[in-house]
């Protein structure tokens, strides 16, 4: 493993410096899941939950949160992104929603916490227009999936290679 970069060699925090980086096209995906009583999973179906539709406006929550993550994890750099994508399956088997993030951007470091912030904030958002009726919803496996672009090359939660 190698040493964090965000310490200097006194041990302080630091942004770290990409400006001798290579603009490349980056690309992360996220995803995690909500579950949920079955009544509440229902209300989110058929649209009738009282704040009105759950999913658009995790939707755009989501998409909010990735362009505004350098805002809320410090030593992010602020990126320009190119796309984001916010897709949410509805698993009636197990009273859960799960939701996956692309995020994609051409620049000099990568999306990875852009994609696990529109993930995690558009899970937030269905807990905060749901839990009037459920309080005890779960929030659960949020991670990083795969991110392509830069030194690092191509990395799968499955597996890791070099490009």
């Amino acid at each position: 493993m190698s040493a964090l970069n965000h310490f200097d060699a006194e041990g302080q925090a630091h942004m770290v410096g990409v400006g001798d980086k290579a603009e490349t096209t980056r690309v992360a995906i996220a995803t995690g899941r909500i579950a949920m009583q079955p009544t509440t999973l229902a209300l989110i179906v058929l649209g009738t939950a009282k704040k009105g539709d759950v999913l658009g406006v995790a939707r755009v929550a989501a998409i909010q949160a990735a362009k505004r993550t350098s805002e809320l994890i410090p030593l992010c750099h602020p990126i320009a992104i190119t796309r984001v994508a916010v897709e949410f399956h509805i698993d009636h088997d197990n009273d859960a929603v799960d939701c996956t993030a692309t995020v994609e951007c051409f620049g000099r470091t990568g999306v990875e916490m852009e994609a696990l912030t529109a993930t995690s904030v558009g899970l937030l958002t269905i807990y905060d227009m749901c839990k009037a009726v459920d309080r005890g919803m779960c929030i659960d496996g949020v991670r990083l999936l795969e991110k392509k672009g830069g030194k690092s090359g191509h990395w799968t939660a499955a597996t890791t290679t070099s490009q």
